[in-house]
């Protein structure tokens, strides 16, 4: 039997790169080599750094974090507002170069795929001289910088990737755990948290090394499954196959930062109202239904707040979610100035495999309901998705617009 050969290829700052490629067609500077960041809008309070370059790094500027705070480490920063359409034609021609060398390639997200390479010796040569190839390519052609990692399987293929950057072609081979993996930091293990970095100190786990050689029924114990994975990552075993055809969405979600401090409980849930709207018209678009919804809150502070519930039967009808989805904010609210709204639903099946049971304490019209969902979605199908609008958000209408997340 051939050893596997995994590939895991991350493009190095990728928004950055992107927008530095862009820009430099127009003659103007590489974002690259100076103090930058794509950030959002301060005005809007998106304002948020998505990705920096190395020179931003050296003011310890990070991703994430408020962009106030990262003009505070470094005034001359220079933040560029993203551009989301430029990067998913990158996205596309990266994963279109990953594709002429194996058709077995699982795209994680917009700027990282794994590629399974078993059996291309012959075609491209060992692993790291295909690495290589593959590396190259990509930065002739498109302009931009990938990491590589190799390895017989993902885990320990995405460790490697994350090693030395940028531009970079690493192994991780499991002979090369206890030398390469086993002396970093427990945190720099794929699948450990903050949260759970912070349990395996108060255990004296320091290393991967160290959480490699505890015993793994007390970590299943404490940390219940994800204690099962983490020691098997640890110990770099992973035997899950690179997987080219994407899996069913597991949850569809809507959040909006706002931008004003929402103060008033009809406003507040006037901007929820519009956020399920677009939720749910996403479930009724792909034929699915969800069995929980969550409601989360980031107020004017920064704190958070998260409240889930299940629903009685599995649904994709706008006023049935609506309806918990109030339930959940009021019993969370307690008066603090909103910033940030979302609402995230769970549990997908599709629609073809639930029913509804009937209860003789139910006499909500859940079939009339569906037709005027399907009502309302036709109409803005052919007119637009402001050609039609509840009565109760137009009562409070604010000028907001939900983004969708994955």
């Amino acid at each position: 039997m051939k050893e596997r050969i995994i590939f895991h290829i991350d493009v190095n700052s990728a928004f950055l790169s992107w927008e530095s490629v862009e820009r430099l067609k127009r003659g103007e500077s590489d974002l690259r080599e100076i103090p930058a960041a794509i950030g959002g809008d301060i005005e809007a309070r998106h304002g948020v750094i998505f990705a920096k370059s190395i020179p931003a790094k050296k003011y310890k500027v990070q991703t994430g974090e408020p962009v106030v705070d990262a003009l505070r480490k470094c005034p001359d920063l220079v933040i560029v507002p993203p551009h989301h359409s430029v990067y998913q034609g990158y996205s596309k021609a990266f994963m279109k170069i990953l594709r002429q060398y194996s058709d077995v390639v699982e795209q994680c997200s917009i700027d990282e795929a794994f590629v399974d390479m078993t059996g291309t010796r012959r075609l491209f040569g060992e692993p790291v001289e295909a690495a290589h190839r593959i590396r190259n390519q990509i930065r002739d052609e498109l302009g931009f910088t990938v990491n590589v990692g190799i390895s017989s399987n993902k885990i320990l293929a995405k460790m490697a990737s994350d090693f030395e950057k940028p531009d970079k072609v690493h192994t991780l081979f499991p002979e090369e755990v206890e030398k390469k993996m086993w002396p970093l930091p427990v945190r720099d293990l794929f699948f450990v948290g903050k949260a759970a970095e912070k349990r395996l100190h108060s255990m004296g786990i320091n290393t991967i090394e160290e959480l490699a050689k505890t015993d793994q029924a007390l970590l299943s114990n404490i940390l219940k499954k994800h204690g099962e994975v983490i020691w098997r990552y640890a110990n770099g075993i992973d035997d899950a196959p690179v997987d080219p055809n994407p899996a069913d969405n597991k949850g569809y979600g809507n959040s909006i930062t706002i931008s004003f401090d929402v103060t008033d409980a009809k406003t507040a849930k006037s901007i929820l109202l519009s956020l399920t709207d677009k939720v749910v018209a996403r479930l009724r678009k792909d034929d699915v239904k969800v069995e929980s919804v969550t409601v989360q809150i980031r107020f004017c502070d920064l704190t958070k707040a998260s409240h889930q519930c299940s629903l009685e039967a599995a649904t994709n009808i706008t006023q049935e979610i609506y309806e918990k989805v109030c339930l959940l904010f009021d019993e969370m609210w307690d008066g603090t100035p909103i910033r940030l709204l979302g609402v995230s639903t769970g549990k997908v099946s599709h629609s073809q495999n639930t029913g509804r049971q009937m209860s003789l304490f139910d006499n909500t019209d859940y079939e009339k309901l569906e037709k005027l969902d399907k009502a309302m979605d036709s109409i803005r199908e052919r007119f637009g998705s402001g050609a039609v609008k509840r009565a109760s958000f137009m009562e409070s209408q604010k000028n907001v617009s939900p983004k969708s997340e994955p």
